[in-house]
């Protein structure tokens, strides 16, 4: 395969609170097992994301903590990084919507917009809180679907029927914030004109053939009856607008969801800033070979499918206005939107305000992020919503990851240690150790494909599929019964650490941190998966010093491909790489949800 430049654009977490496994279910470990696999093919990959910062949820959120939405935002920013880094989400750039470089490029974005007629004022009925007096955001307002009648429509589109919608079309509506009825003003917004896109984006779906079918029918759905959204929002905390009589203004800002989706390209930006060449980020974004890849949960189709592509192909001047390129030049939409669907918790719906689910962090206060990682991949929301149980959590963990892999892992290495104290020589293979070795060395080609179309489930399955052939064959070649044959039960050793370290290949981008482990229990030494890391940086612009997430991937030695092992290269007794689970905190979770809810 040839080398392509590949974005991995990754939905950016709402630093209103920390995130559950719902979240990461969605935008992080399929994003990371992605970016792992191009990265071990050859490509060029650039994974970034960060922190949305803006909007009413926060400035709601830091009123109730009786804190400055900066302060609320500088805490749970933390919080998710450091969640994000525990679970080893290999970003080449995690960073903030709060940043003078992000303010700048969305700017530009919405001022390109303008200059092409894109963007455009107009009076509009807002929704106010009677008692705050605060602009309530659409997606705060929920009500009766004027449409279909479903009960719980929010107020800029209805997730039963998909329809688009206003606040004031909701049949009684009601604030999600306090219950109370909103009230309609007059104001004036800037609006995107996104009937000005129809044509364009639909032939541009129709080109679409790579996507999950229910993605690509939601997006070409949302064509049917569009309407121009309000660019703008009466808010005191976001992005300014920059025109002129509103640069300045305190009640006006960029409307959170237009400025959070410009991130992927502010943080592309900002990547290649910090790295030295400010002109890196174009190749993702504008060379013939780049594919960019958006990684969310269902409920952010819309803004990924049609805000978004409208926005560039605005910003392009190859809507019904034309145009002309902004400076930046053109710039490639989304090649695919892989959406998730949701994850739900003992068959009930994610809610921290209702005690149900469980945060990353305290997950990984107990548990290891492989085993979650691991979990998410074979069992996610991948194209349905599906309920994690602490149950099938257990039998995952100690059945596939414990007495499958992790027994192939310890069992293997621990004979050789034992009778050889290296990796024995391989002598003459019988049919059955070529049958295993083509077996094991074919698997990275339907893995791989697997997973360059992000059917990761499948391709954890075929992977497991190889380690259970390991086992196989180390039960039905009983090594340990041939210490009268040193030459045959070499051979045996051999061929199973053979495929062990193909398996450890095969399973790194769904199980980095134990690929580790794996490497170095075979004498291996270096980086084989590199991890992300916090660091603190300055502004690039002058703003307030902040952190990030980067890494160095460039050096770790990962590669799609099975390798030869050297013969004699010491090993030691190992230890093991999984922890089995006692069932009993089956019981003692439940507890704990249980416990959680009555609060």
């Amino acid at each position: 395969m040839s080398s392509r430049h590949i974005l991995t654009a990754v939905a950016w977490p709402y630093a209103s609170g920390p995130r559950h496994i719902g979240h990461v279910a969605g935008f992080g470990v399929p994003s990371d097992v992605f970016s792992r696999y191009q990265r071990m093919a050859g490509n060029e990959v650039l994974m970034v994301s960060g922190t949305d910062e803006h909007g009413t949820p926060i400035l709601v959120a830091a009123e109730q903590e009786g804190v400055s939405p900066k302060e609320l935002a500088d805490r749970y920013n933390r919080i998710i990084e450091e969640d994000l880094v525990s679970l080893g989400l290999s970003y080449d750039l995690f960073t903030r919507t709060t940043t003078r470089n992000h303010h700048k490029v969305s700017q530009d974005i919405f001022t390109t917009l303008h200059e092409n007629g894109y963007i455009f004022p107009k009076t509009t009925m807002g929704a106010i809180s009677p008692t705050t007096g605060r602009t309530l955001p659409d997606r705060y307002i929920e009500g009766i679907c004027p449409i279909c009648a479903f009960p719980h429509a929010r107020g800029d589109q209805c997730d039963n029927c998909g329809n688009q919608l206003d606040p004031i079309d909701l049949i009684e509506p009601r604030s999600r914030i306090n219950g109370e009825t909103p009230i309609f003003v007059e104001g004036e917004h800037y609006f995107l004109d996104l009937p000005a896109f129809v044509d364009t984006l639909s032939a541009w779906l129709a080109t679409r053939t790579n996507w999950r079918p229910n993605v690509l029918r939601f997006a070409l759905n949302l064509l049917e009856d569009v309407k121009p959204r309000s660019y703008t929002r009466d808010l005191d905390w976001g992005v300014p607008v920059p025109l002129d009589g509103w640069r300045d203004r305190p009640d006006k800002r960029i409307y959170v969801w237009f400025d959070a989706v410009v991130g992927y390209l502010s943080a592309s930006i900002e990547w290649a800033r910090r790295t030295g060449d400010p002109e890196a980020w174009r190749p993702f974004w504008q060379a013939e070979d780049a594919r960019g890849y958006y990684f969310m949960g269902k409920d952010n189709i819309v803004f990924h499918a049609e805000i978004w592509p409208a926005q560039l192909t605005g910003y392009n001047g190859d809507g019904a206005r034309g145009g002309t390129p902004g400076p930046l030049g053109k710039l490639h939409l989304p090649h695919e939107v892989v959406s998730s669907e949701f994850l739900t918790m003992e068959a009930k719906k994610f809610s921290s305000s209702r005690g149900v689910g469980i945060l990353v962090r305290d997950f990984l206060s107990r548990y290891d992020p492989d085993a979650l990682r691991y979990y998410l991949a074979v069992a996610g929301p991948e194209t349905s919503d599906t309920d994690f149980t602490w149950a099938e959590f257990l039998r995952r963990n100690n059945d596939e990851l414990v007495a499958g892999w992790g027994n192939l892992v310890n069992r293997s290495i621990s004979m050789a240690a034992k009778n050889v104290g290296a990796i024995p020589r391989c002598g003459a293979l019988s049919g059955v150790d070529q049958a295993l070795l083509s077996r094991s060395s074919a698997a990275f080609g339907p893995v791989g494909d697997l997973l360059g179309r992000s059917r990761q489930k499948e391709a954890v399955r075929e992977a497991m599929k190889v380690v259970a052939d390991a086992n196989r064959y180390l039960s039905d070649q009983a090594p340990w019964k041939l210490s009268d044959e040193p030459a045959r039960r070499d051979t045996v050793l051999h061929v199973a650490l053979q495929v062990v370290d193909d398996c450890k290949a095969l399973l790194t981008p769904f199980l980095p941190h134990s690929a580790q482990q794996v490497h170095e229990l075979l004498g291996g030494t270096g980086t084989w998966s590199a991890m992300p890391a916090l660091r603190e940086v300055e502004d690039l612009d002058g703003g307030t010093p902040y952190s990030v997430i980067m890494g160095e991937y460039g050096g770790e030695q990962a590669t799609w491909q099975s390798t030869p092992l050297p013969e004699g290269r010491p090993l030691t007794p190992p230890t093991p790489v999984f922890k089995k689970l006692d069932p009993s905190i089956v019981d003692t979770e439940l507890e704990r949800l249980e416990s959680a809810a009555a609060e």
